[in-house]
């Protein structure tokens, strides 16, 4: 399989382009309620034809990749930790008006800006960006026929079974005095409680949390705190004596998105072992 390509966007700032463009509200209103976009590009692949694809952020195009996109843009540069404040630059026009789809995720207010002041026939898709598991090897599917790439997204679905499956294992063979640990998770961070068979003591964000909240959640006496690297909102729960993990959602450059699991796990094991 050829290389993945991923270029990232950087020229002057587009304040001037955006100040005369209306903001779609929610990512493109016209999005039906499937959750793919109405462009007006041609849609899934011809049998052979190689998908060109931009995708706002990293996550978005480890998606992309593991569906068996080759050619993959991302917008947004990785050091950018919350994407949603990213402007936008002429550049990424540039790449958008070359695309066959463009992939954004709904919290992103500026995707289906890009879109338009590209005049694209691009394919707007809206991706589902939760790394449960369970929903990132349905959404790779999904985007895999899209593409016209099934084969290659059904193998990496494969993948991405059995390294959960070894994961989940060695996870549970460092749990503290052998006994599935009690987690309060990030919103976002939810799936790493289940990767590591956590039992789950509730929820936060991605609001601050509240006094209220506060104390709801130190009475469960969790043994940890998953963090969001992307969101954090420092020490959750101060004085509890829950261990905070950080986790982090985005893939690296490479668009890897079986790498996000397996940082995830090392963390977590480094904080149940007590290394």
């Amino acid at each position: 399989m050829a290389r993945t390509r991923v270029r990232t966007a950087r020229l002057a700032s587009l304040v001037a382009l955006s100040a005369a463009l209306p903001l779609l509200a929610g990512c493109g209103e016209d999005k039906p309620a499937s959750g793919t976009g109405t462009g007006t590009g041609t849609g899934s692949k011809e049998a052979g034809d190689k998908p060109v694809v931009v995708a706002t952020t990293t996550w978005e195009g480890a998606f992309a990749k593991a569906a068996g996109a080759e050619d993959v843009t991302v917008i947004v540069p990785q050091s950018v930790h919350h994407a949603p404040d990213y402007d936008p630059k002429p550049s990424d026009l540039a790449a958008v008006a070359k695309a066959d789809f463009v992939l954004y995720a709904p919290f992103e207010p500026y995707a289906a800006k890009i879109k338009e002041a590209a005049g694209s026939k691009a394919k707007l898709v809206e991706v589902n960006l939760d790394n449960d598991p369970a929903k990132a090897g349905a959404e790779v599917t999904r985007l895999g026929a899209l593409f016209g790439t099934k084969d290659a997204a059904s193998q990496w679905k494969t993948r991405l079974d059995a390294e959960v499956t070894k994961l989940n294992g060695e996870l549970k063979a460092v749990w503290p005095d052998g006994k599935s640990p009690t987690v309060v998770s990030q919103v976002f961070t939810a799936w790493a409680a289940g990767l590591a068979g956590a039992t789950p003591a509730g929820t936060y964000g991605p609001e601050p949390v509240t006094p209220a909240q506060l104390a709801s959640l130190s009475a469960k006496k969790p043994a940890f705190v998953l963090d969001n690297a992307h969101m954090s909102t420092g020490t959750v729960l101060p004085d509890s004596g829950a261990k905070q993990v950080t986790v982090v959602n985005y893939p690296g450059e490479d668009l890897d998105l079986l790498a996000v699991y397996r940082n995830a796990a090392a963390e977590l094991k480094k904080a149940m072992s007590g290394s």
